[in-house]
């Protein structure tokens, strides 16, 4: 009895002394178990593995002051890159041709309304002439401003507007995760397509904002008058959208994903359009607007510095985006003119047969 219960204190003991160590090999021995003590006396803790965070933590897209600082949560590159590209795809196409379909319908609609007013502009002229005329009123003064405005600046008013309040809600604390969910444009992200067309109207930096509605503003005569406002306006918006694309591929394409933002995109293509209408304007740097070159020697020397960033890999512009709006502005006045706004007649034929085919008020089709 003495021996039995000794040899079981002894064993309790050894077992006490194993679990306060950290744990050892059990041995068994003539039907009682003993621990024996490992060499090192304590077992190591279990190392804990970190999960392996996404490419986005390196500092390659805070490098520029032109983006918020972004998360690292905020984007997770897909395990199947080639995938996530499917769906913009489909988004740039269709919006392209819903931007041209609607300026087609938007220049016929402009075209009736013109003729309209013009009738309606008599009756308002003589109107005017004998009605009192009031003195130092505002809105006369802001209509004033307005009619000396040309039709290129007229139209561009409007997106520069937009571009102002969305920086304006870059301001704002409470808006940072939406801002940067669909304010930016980036393949690692959740939301893909919306992004792609919302980026075009978002700056993050005042001064990325100001170059590039100075740079609009300045062009917008220009391309207007060569485009006309219904046409330039589904350029601008799908130059956006193309160029964002364009950006898409060349991440995917490198494993450099990061979040873009701005008009530098579409921007390039209007003035990539207009150098290549007017290759021998004169054009001028705004703070050296001593040294001029001519339009065609400007759009090559962009061409050729945007090809050497998106190569080399520079991360203050989204060079790709830059190389893909300039790209897509050369194509569409050499080619994409003829291809794709001459043959919109048979829409607009479609929408004028649903116009004066429609049912009357208070009566049947006619």
């Amino acid at each position: 009895y003495f021996r039995t219960l000794g040899i079981q204190r002894i064993h309790s003991a050894w077992g006490r002394l194993g679990l306060l160590l950290g744990g050892g090999r059990e041995l068994k021995f003539e039907g009682f178990n003993f621990f024996i003590e490992q060499k090192c006396g304590f077992r190591k803790a279990p190392r804990k593995v970190e999960p392996r965070r996404p490419d986005t933590s390196s500092e390659a897209y805070k490098r520029s002051a032109l983006i918020p600082p972004v998360e690292e949560a905020a984007f997770y590159p897909s395990p199947y890159p080639i995938r996530t590209l499917i769906k913009p795809l489909f988004f740039t196409v269709g919006f392209t041709g819903c931007a041209f379909g609607s300026a087609a319908i938007w220049q016929y609609e402009s075209l009736k309304s013109k003729v309209q007013s013009y009738f309606d502009g008599i009756k308002a002229d003589w109107l005017d002439s004998i009605r009192p005329q009031k003195e130092g009123d505002f809105r006369k003064e802001i209509n004033k401003w307005w009619n000396n405005l040309s039709d290129g600046q007229r139209t561009v008013t409007g997106i520069i507007a937009a571009n102002v309040f969305v920086f304006c809600l870059w301001r704002v604390p409470s808006l940072q995760r939406t801002m940067i969910r669909y304010f930016t444009s980036n393949p690692a992200s959740k939301v893909l397509c919306s992004p792609m067309l919302l980026s075009t109207f978002s700056h993050f930096s005042l001064f990325h904002m100001a170059a590039n509605m100075y740079v609009l503003w300045s062009f917008s005569s220009s391309i207007v008058n060569i485009l006309g406002q219904e046409q330039f306006m589904a350029v601008y918006l799908s130059a956006g959208v193309i160029s964002n694309f364009v950006s898409y591929v060349c991440k995917v394409a490198t494993g450099r994903y990061g979040p873009s933002l701005g008009a530098s995109g579409a921007i390039m293509t209007v003035l990539a359009a207009v150098c290549t209408k007017i290759p021998e304007g004169r054009l001028a740097i705004i703070f050296l607007p001593m040294f001029t070159f001519t339009a065609g020697n400007a759009l090559k020397a962009i061409i050729a510095m945007d090809t050497a960033g998106m190569i080399l890999g520079w991360k203050f512009f989204d060079h790709a985006a830059h190389l893909g709006g300039a790209l897509f502005g050369i194509w569409y006045i050499t080619y994409g003119h003829e291809l794709i706004w001459k043959n919109r007649e048979p829409l607009v034929k479609i929408w004028h047969e649903m116009r004066t085919n429609s049912p009357k008020k208070g009566g049947g089709s006619k």
